[in-house]
């Protein structure tokens, strides 16, 4: 064997090797046929053989894909038109049914996704209301979207995985009747607060006054059976006083009315001297005469 033709030999031989290989990634989803027939879909991502001239590869993405849509116009359910614009993300999830169905042509795809999600949009945009639409309630929206559009792109392979809208754009004329009817349900609520603001008030107040009413009242009670308990000790010291020495404490009280009537250099009082005022300004024993 020469050389020219072991060379020639080799390198067909490697070629053959290499066409004998091939390899999956992570991302890729990937389709063995044979003779135009698909033989094997199943592939783990790693390297792989198949039979040169024989078998061909054909590979897809099989990662989160997003489609996005254009705005459309669409009717609610009060007939008004809103402007809708969205996207969705999707994945292939049976690439035999996804090349079957589509014969492995990304646009094919996507077209027939962005009819299935144009029409279960349209036909949610037209079950709710105005109102609906625009406020919390459109989170159930995409969510019933995604639910029915999922159901029907499984004929093709596909999985919807969400569904979201990104804006939702009113005609000038709708829009100055929405924000003026959203501005009157938050006046309404604005009013609603107030209303239970100062009804609170009120009752804080009134049960603030009667509780004070009550403390005033006890207070008062207390004060009162206080000075009754004291004025009662008063007497009953007085009176005990006064047993024990009369003479004395009609002297001492005698001195008492003295200090009290004669205050000041020039006060002048005109009293009998025989009168009992003057009972110990006189002689012995507190005699007067």
């Amino acid at each position: 064997m020469n050389r020219p033709f072991l060379i020639i030999a080799i390198v067909v031989l490697a070629g053959l090797g290499l066409a004998s290989v091939f390899t999956v990634n992570e991302t890729e989803h990937a389709i063995r046929f044979q003779l135009g027939r698909i033989v094997k879909t199943d592939y783990e991502p790693g390297l792989h053989f198949k039979f040169p001239f024989v078998n061909n590869i054909r590979k897809f993405d099989n990662r989160i894909l997003t489609l996005d849509t254009q705005p459309q116009d669409m009717l609610t359910s009060e007939q008004k038109f809103v402007e809708v614009d969205s996207f969705v993300k999707w994945r292939i999830i049976n690439v035999s049914r996804f090349y079957t169905a589509t014969q492995g042509n990304e646009a094919i795809a996507l077209n027939r996704l962005n009819s299935i999600i144009e029409d279960r949009l349209r036909n949610q945009i037209a079950s709710r209301t105005l109102a609906e639409v625009v406020s919390e309630e459109r989170v159930n929206t995409m969510r019933d979207i995604a639910t029915a559009a999922n159901t029907a792109a499984q004929e093709f392979g596909i999985e919807v995985v969400d569904v979201r809208i990104k804006s939702i754009e009113l005609p000038d004329d709708v829009r100055a009747s929405v924000f003026d009817r959203m501005t009157a349900d938050r006046q309404k609520e604005a009013n609603r607060y107030r209303f239970e603001g100062r009804e609170e008030a009120e009752r804080i107040r009134s049960s603030a006054d009667r509780e004070a009413q009550v403390i005033l009242a006890e207070a008062e009670r207390d004060g009162q059976r206080m000075r009754g308990e004291g004025d009662a000790r008063s007497i009953s010291i007085y009176a005990d006083a006064y047993g024990m020495d009369e003479e004395f404490f009609a002297f001492t009280r005698s001195l008492q009315a003295y200090r009290n009537a004669f205050q000041g250099r020039d006060d002048v009082l005109v009293v009998d001297p025989r009168s009992e005022f003057f009972d110990y300004f006189g002689g012995e024993a507190g005699d007067g005469r």
